[in-house]
């Protein structure tokens, strides 16, 4: 039957997408489409050549690979052309398939089948000549590809010459070319400390590496190579291709340890099973799961359809990328009030589950790839985390799309929001008021380096905020012991010593109290510099920003982080009730004023003390007059080297800071009695 006019439009509009697709991937890097989006287009394609036959030509998309190589490159014919797979999206259409080899081999049990996962990466076929590698090739459009053999050269996992005896005197190796997903990470985070592109995921990484014109550009990416098949052999290597596999493992290949041996399509779907379980976790990226038939003879007695060996399939997973539209863009604060912005999604399905919002990271990311309002990304999803915005389609912008700022207001409680010099994150200066940061802020409140409120702990703290018993610090000090037994597993004297507990707290030392308050970028160390330096927590609330600086350790950024917090109306409300209403009472710092050598000096301590802990060192350092700090300035007085210093001993070299050892120190310390 001869196809109609709107079925010949649609196929050649089909067609004309997927080659712009096919360039766009194979050919420039540049994907704009996620990988469900490109498979349902080449199906559509498939379906309706399958019912008009006379609309297959020998250049359509389903008769072929990929794309053209690119003239940057030399070409590679390959002899045995690097076929694709077909693909299953479900356990019915692996049944059918299982069913179809069992028909095609006339074969009444189970069929010995081998799995392996489906790397999210790029093909390349080695060639080997007497044991030494001398070509290697992309797939290209499955019949010529480009010549990166001066590139695959670079990888550490491609053996440059076979190992041990046996091997044809002409052999090609085919495989997957990946990066591992934690070197992945390191290397955009290296890139983002640079300024340079960052890669949307492993797979554009891998085959952006392999294309570089510069090899040590490539080699300086980790890059890894795993074999899933043979290409031209001069000679048999076995009968089946488990035993295929044993034998390029002692020629010097790796093998993915999830490589595996199955009988029946039953077992296979268990082994999918317990990948797509695993996938969070494994090493490497992969979007799917292949079946093969093990035995060589069964396979060419299956022989190939018009694209595909019958004797194999890939069993997809749930696609991690797809594509939707972006609604708005809204402020998400966080426990420790670091403000994220958040893509609020047009609802699409993406790794099994449905997903309306994407994270954007920080207001740079939101910038960096322009996402705005109305616009149509790709969005992935990598396993339980939420979801990124990877790109925005740019063709598909509308007219009116909006550009988005972070506000200068937190969206949950109208403090002011401030971004730290030198750093991405945007946060909340609200510490003490921000409901989004209550249950960070309690926690940290009652922690024992700062009130130290014991057996104030997540769960019940939790329930607290929960019933709205607790909404700042102030609060912890109202609780009634009628109110703590109406909580789950608090009764009468769990009540009664956690109130004990809270009443104790109120004995507090202007160190503790500070670290407490949960001021951005002030640790222990930090708050006892602040406490020691200017002796009161009046004094610490009205400095400026002249005179935070002026204080050991605190730089430019701490300053301003420090006074915004302090200068913020709502803070100094919940502080000053603290002191007023719930009666905390701060110790008064001592003072030493006899003359001694420590006297307003600025020390650090480094390595291991045999005569002492450091604990103790810093405690008689401070009842000496001296303020003990972590980090290294030149404002440190000196530093105490003790056995195995690190890199503070380094930096204090730099910058001319005096360095003690031990045996200085303790003489110093004892002449000071």
């Amino acid at each position: 039957m001869a196809a109609p006019a709107a079925a010949r439009k649609k196929v050649d509009t089909l067609r004309r997408q997927i080659e712009h697709h096919n360039s766009l991937y194979y050919v420039l890097d540049t994907p704009e489409i996620s990988d469900a989006e490109y498979d349902r287009l080449l199906r559509e394609l498939q379906t309706l050549e399958g019912e008009y036959p006379d609309l297959v030509t020998p250049d359509s998309p389903t008769q072929r690979v990929g794309a053209a190589p690119v003239v940057a490159f030399g070409q590679v014919t390959h002899s045995v052309p690097m076929t694709s797979l077909d693909n299953a999206f479900n356990a019915e259409e692996a049944r059918e398939w299982d069913q179809r080899v069992r028909n095609g081999l006339d074969a009444e049990g189970e069929v010995r089948y081998v799995t392996e996962p489906k790397f999210d990466g790029t093909s390349v076929s080695l060639r080997y000549e007497d044991g030494l590698l001398v070509r290697a090739g992309t797939r290209g459009d499955g019949s010529i590809g480009e010549d990166v053999t001066v590139n695959v050269r670079t990888v550490r996992s491609v053996p440059l010459k076979l190992r041990g005896t046996g091997w044809p005197q002409l052999l090609e190796v085919r495989g997957e070319i990946v990066i591992p997903v934690k070197a992945f990470e390191r290397m955009n985070a290296e890139q983002t400390s640079k300024g340079g592109k960052i890669f949307a995921n492993p797979r554009n990484a891998a085959a952006g590496s392999l294309r570089q014109l510069d090899p040590r550009m490539t080699a300086a990416r980790p890059l890894a190579f795993f074999p899933w098949g043979l290409g031209a052999s001069s000679a048999p290597v076995a009968q089946s291709y488990s035993e295929i596999v044993a034998r390029l493992r002692d020629w010097g290949f790796r093998i993915t340890e999830f490589f595996s041996v199955q009988t029946g399509i039953d077992a296979c779907l268990k082994y999918y099973a317990d990948l797509h379980a695993r996938r969070a976790r494994l090493p490497f990226e992969i979007d799917g799961v292949v079946y093969k038939v093990d035995d060589l003879a069964a396979r060419v007695s299956l022989g190939f359809t018009a694209r595909f060996p019958r004797w194999a399939i890939a069993h997809k997973l749930p696609a991690q990328e797809e594509t939707t539209v972006v609604e708005d863009i809204m402020p998400s604060v966080g426990r420790t009030g670091v403000i994220t912005p958040i893509a609020v999604l047009r609802a699409v399905r993406v790794g099994g589950v449905t997903v309306t919002y994407a994270t954007l990271h920080n207001q740079d990311e939101v910038q960096r790839k322009d996402v705005r309002i109305g616009d149509t990304v790709i969005v992935r999803r990598a396993g339980d985390v939420i979801p990124e915005v990877v790109g925005v389609v740019a063709a598909k912008r509308p007219q009116g799309a909006r550009p988005w700022e972070m506000p200068q207001r937190c969206p949950v409680c109208d403090s002011h929001v401030i971004r730290e010099e030198g750093e991405a994150a945007h946060r909340c200066m609200g510490g003490l008021v921000c409901s989004a940061q209550r249950m960070g802020a309690l926690l940290h409140f009652a922690s024992r380096r700062a009130m130290d409120i014991e057996g104030l702990g997540n769960k019940l703290v939790e329930q607290l905020v929960e019933k709205k018993l607790v909404e700042s610090p102030v609060d912890l000090y109202n609780l009634t012991e009628p109110q703590l037994m109406e909580l789950e597993r608090m009764g009468e004297k769990s009540a009664q010593k956690l109130l004990e507990r809270i009443e104790k707290s109120k004995q507090a030392t202007l160190p503790r109290f500070l670290h407490a308050l949960g001021i951005p970028q002030v640790g222990e160390a930090t708050a006892e510099v602040l406490a020691d330096h200017f002796g009161s927590l009046n004094a610490v609330m009205t400095a400026t920003v002249e005179q935070l600086e002026s204080a050991p350790n605190i730089g430019p950024n701490m300053a301003e982080d420090i006074h915004a917090f302090f200068a913020e109306e709502r803070n100094q409300q919940v502080i000053h009730q603290l002191i007023d209403q719930a009666r905390v009472v701060l110790a008064a710092v001592e003072r030493r004023e006899a003359a001694t050598p420590f006297v307003g000096k600025t020390v650090v301590l480094t390595g291991t003390l045999e005569s002492m802990t450091r604990d103790e060192a810093k405690k008689r350092l401070k009842s000496l007059g001296a303020k003990v700090t972590e980090t290294i300035s030149k404002k440190t007085s000196f530093l105490v080297a003790g056995a195995e210093a690190g890199s503070k001993l380094t930096k204090a070299q730099k910058l001319g800071v005096p360095v003690l050892d031990e045996a200085a120190l303790l003489q110093m310390l004892n002449a000071a009695g």
